[in-house]
């Protein structure tokens, strides 16, 4: 039977993301060029061998492939070229996928700088302006060459941001691409990735090998590298294929441990360790922890290089700078964080009786598979009409049909709801229905816009009245798209305090909410948490990792998040009638 290594896979992926990009460029369909983005992903995310899959004609079992996609896969796999590819290619000017990115740089320029000049990527387009030879191509003047050049750099300056979740997948793929060489002897995600940062500006990795050079020619043969921004012997830049950066680091073994502790931390978390190194008459450098008399110290892991500085060991989501190393110093740092196996429940999941794509049992099944004791289902309420919100009628018939899922699952089903919080700071269900929940999420979906005084009575009012109520993606914030709700923060935390409330940390990778600073706010205030996957679809269940990051950069403990509980102990602690 045919197999495949992680190079042909990614191999493969790279042929279907380029045909995507051609076809975005070409122009025409852009739900086709899509699905090959898709497909990409999807193949770059197998777990098991590609080479089973095409030999037994199973490739459309793998969400996001259907048939079409199934044939380009199994060409590529099976002879190492794709006909389409290689059509798409013949049609556009070559380095056409590199060159499209540069600013004021249409189809049709690149390919008279191809005839003119020959010119097959941005290195070479930027060498051929820097010695004016694009000026002297018809249709091309000295302005339009200095264009072109701080177009260059732009794009050289800017890569692009990711979300968390982005980040983490672009992370993971690098990650295997480098442990597939036989010169790596152990690599580690670093950066604003490791510390789960809700966006990445660049993808980073500490790699130990006692052959840089090797490790770093071995990154650059993947397929996705773009354009080579930077290289030296044991590090590289680059520009992947959709605009973001990475940065490679390769070092002896000795180093790693120093390397991983300096590209994890922010730059004011990594200043202050050198600084307490200093002060202890030691020297924290680049790749090494010295004792006094300049001797390197052998370091096994990083908690050994924050013991030698006389700390407890930080965890990477927590190195900021915003009080870790001195609470550290002071034996202070929480030591029991949340962390993804103790969530023993899934809270805020849709089905399809609103936005979601599956039904109650489908969901439950999902849940059961990931190994939970509980799911919550909680689809809208009436006021959010535009996402199919549930009148008193379809709730109850949901009620019925979550009882009879329950007779089919193990996972135990609790009936909720996630609740609009209306202008007014009401809930839209009367009590009498709110009672005969398990749990309910008072959320704000409308009205986003209200002034900072009316948005603050309005939460305040919410979190006062007398059911038990978790609160949903508090701030309705949207990762890089919509900023959060004007409100004084810390006046709805007080009000919560004093009710009978809990937050939720929304695990949904776009919302993040709420963000790690009003997290440490609320528990300072000795508020419980829910970390939630506002899952709507089986698949979202996992969001619960990201939920979980969040947390943990908010310093919270196992204790204080009421899903790490039991299914009874959780019903008690947040039953709406208490």
């Amino acid at each position: 039977m045919t197999t495949t290594t992680a190079a042909d896979r990614f191999a493969v992926a790279a042929a279907l993301r380029e045909i995507a990009l051609l076809l975005e460029v070409k122009g025409g369909n852009r739900f086709r060029a899509r699905a090959y983005e898709r497909g990409a992903r999807a193949v770059e995310a197998l777990a098991g061998d590609l080479g089973p899959l095409v030999a037994d004609s199973r490739l459309t079992t793998v969400p996001g492939i259907g048939a079409a996609l199934a044939a380009q896969i199994a060409e590529v796999h099976r002879t190492g070229r794709s006909s389409m590819l290689e059509r798409l290619r013949a049609e556009l000017p070559p380095g056409i996928v590199d060159l499209i990115q540069v600013p004021h740089l249409s189809v049709e320029r690149i390919a008279l700088l191809h005839r003119a000049l020959g010119i097959r990527s941005v290195a070479e387009l930027k060498a051929a302006a820097e010695a004016g030879k694009v000026r002297g191509v018809k249709g091309f003047g000295e302005k339009t060459e200095k264009r072109i050049l701080d177009g260059i750099a732009q794009l050289e300056a800017r890569g692009q941001t990711l979300l968390l979740h982005e980040a983490l997948q672009t992370s993971e793929l690098l990650e295997a691409w480098l442990r597939a060489s036989s010169d790596a002897v152990h690599v580690d995600v670093a950066g604003e990735t490791r510390r789960r940062s809700e966006t990445v500006d660049q993808i980073e990795l500490a790699v130990s090998s006692r052959n840089a050079s090797a490790v770093v020619d071995h990154f650059l043969s993947l397929p996705q590298v773009a354009a080579v921004l930077e290289r030296e012997p044991d590090r590289c830049r680059v520009r992947l294929a959709g605009g973001v950066q990475a940065e490679v680091e390769a070092v002896e073994p000795a180093a790693h441990v120093p390397t991983l502790v300096r590209m994890t931390g922010s730059t004011a978390h990594y200043e202050k360790l050198q600084a307490r190194a200093a002060a202890k008459g030691m020297s924290l450098t680049e790749r090494a922890l010295s004792s006094r008399g300049g001797r390197a110290v052998s370091l096994a892991d990083e908690a050994a290089l924050y013991r030698r500085l006389g700390l407890q060991y930080i965890p990477p989501e927590l190195r900021e700078d915003e009080g870790e190393i001195e609470a550290a110093a002071a034996n202070e740092l929480p030591e029991d964080l949340i962390e993804e196996q103790d969530v023993r429940g899934l809270v805020h999941c849709h089905t399809h009786y609103s936005d979601g794509k599956h039904s109650v049992e489908e969901m439950a099944r999902a849940a059961e598979e990931l190994g939970m004791d509980y799911i919550t289902i909680t689809d809208h309420s009436p006021t959010a009409h535009y996402a199919g919100g549930l009148n008193e009628d379809r709730l109850k018939r949901q009620w019925d049909d979550i009882a009879r899922a329950q007779e089919k699952v193990k996972v135990r089903l609790l009936r909720g709801t996630e609740s609009d919080i209306l202008a007014n700071g009401a809930l839209d269900y009367p009590d009498r229905v709110l009672e005969q929940l398990d749990v309910v999420i008072a959320s704000i979906h409308n009205r986003y816009r209200m002034g900072e005084d009316e948005m603050t009575r309005r939460l305040v009012r919410a979190m006062r009245l007398p059911v038990f109520k978790i609160w949903g993606h508090a701030l309705g914030r949207y990762v890089r798209s919509r900023p959060p709700i004007a409100c004084r923060v810390e006046e709805v935390l007080d009000a919560a305090a004093e009710s009978k409330v809990a937050v939720e940390v929304n695990g949904d990778p776009h919302r993040l909410d709420m963000e790690p600073r009003w997290i440490r706010k609320a528990r300072e205030r000795g508020l419980r948490f829910v970390i939630s996957t506002d899952a709507h679809s089986m698949r979202a269940l996992r969001n619960v990792r990201y939920g979980v990051a969040m947390a943990r950069r908010g310093w919270v403990r196992k204790g204080e998040v009421l899903n790490t509980q039991g299914v009874d102990a959780f019903r008690r602690a947040v039953r709406p009638a208490q």
